[in-house]
């Protein structure tokens, strides 16, 4: 087997035991590949060695918690992530949105959800169309390198906050609708919650270099969605 005909590898981090088993029976049912951690160091270790296509990531972990495995994955490679967190755990939602991860999952969770959205994420890795030429002065977009530059300046984003930003490039000045968004970004299948959008749109604006209040790029149109700003407005 070659290395492009290698089932994609989902890294599944959890301290429990059960929990581990079951979500790994679901993914090795959809022909995937697993890995398992069940603590903060040995993640990232794995996560190093291993270069999983998706993480499945939970927030209360042994050694140090999910959130700063992500922090440190994040540092040197950019696999699409899902956190595992408790429902009473908003806080930690936000903020692992706001480090990198993709979507997340309460607890308790149905292990053929999880695998469901692991499949969607894993679809939804395609190459970015060409975007549309006329945006904003100081931003280029190269959507064969998936690369950004801001005045001169090599932007790193994630995969989500690329896709979004390639999707309004396509067309600069035409609103698009969350649910547009949502779909580009995720896929037309994906399962999660429509708010992770306005996170991942925040921290594109912040790594831009953006001011809400008075911004360059990316312009919000209350009620409808967003926009990429045009040359002439």
């Amino acid at each position: 087997m070659t290395p492009d005909e290698r089932p994609p590898l989902v890294l599944v981090v959890d301290d429990e035991d059960a929990i581990r088993a079951v979500v790994r029976g679901f993914l090795e049912r959809d022909g995937l590949a697993v890995a398992e951690a069940a603590d903060g160091p040995s993640a990232v270790e794995a996560a190093r060695g291993l270069a999983p296509d998706v993480i499945v990531l939970d927030v209360m972990l042994p050694g140090f918690d999910g959130l700063e495995v992500l922090r440190r994955v994040r540092a040197f490679s950019d696999p699409m992530v899902i956190l595992l967190t408790a429902r009473a755990e908003e806080v930690d939602r936000i903020v692992g949105l706001r480090v990198g991860a993709d979507d997340y999952v309460t607890k308790p969770f149905s292990a053929a959800e999880l695998a469901a959205r692991v499949g969607a994420l894993l679809r939804r890795r395609r190459p970015a169309a060409d975007a549309a030429p006329g945006g904003p002065p100081g931003l280029a977009i190269d959507p064969a390198r998936r690369a950004v530059v801001v005045d001169g300046t090599r932007v790193e984003l994630t995969v989500i906050e690329f896709d979004i930003l390639v999707a309004l490039a396509r067309d600069p000045g035409v609103v698009l609708t969350r649910q547009q968004l949502l779909d580009a970004a995720w896929g037309a299948d994906w399962l999660g919650d429509e708010h992770v959008l306005d996170v991942h749109v925040a921290n594109l604006r912040r790594k831009l270099g953006d001011d809400p209040a008075q911004p360059r790029f990316v312009e919000t149109v209350r009620g409808v969605g967003y926009r990429l700003r045009t040359a002439e407005r």
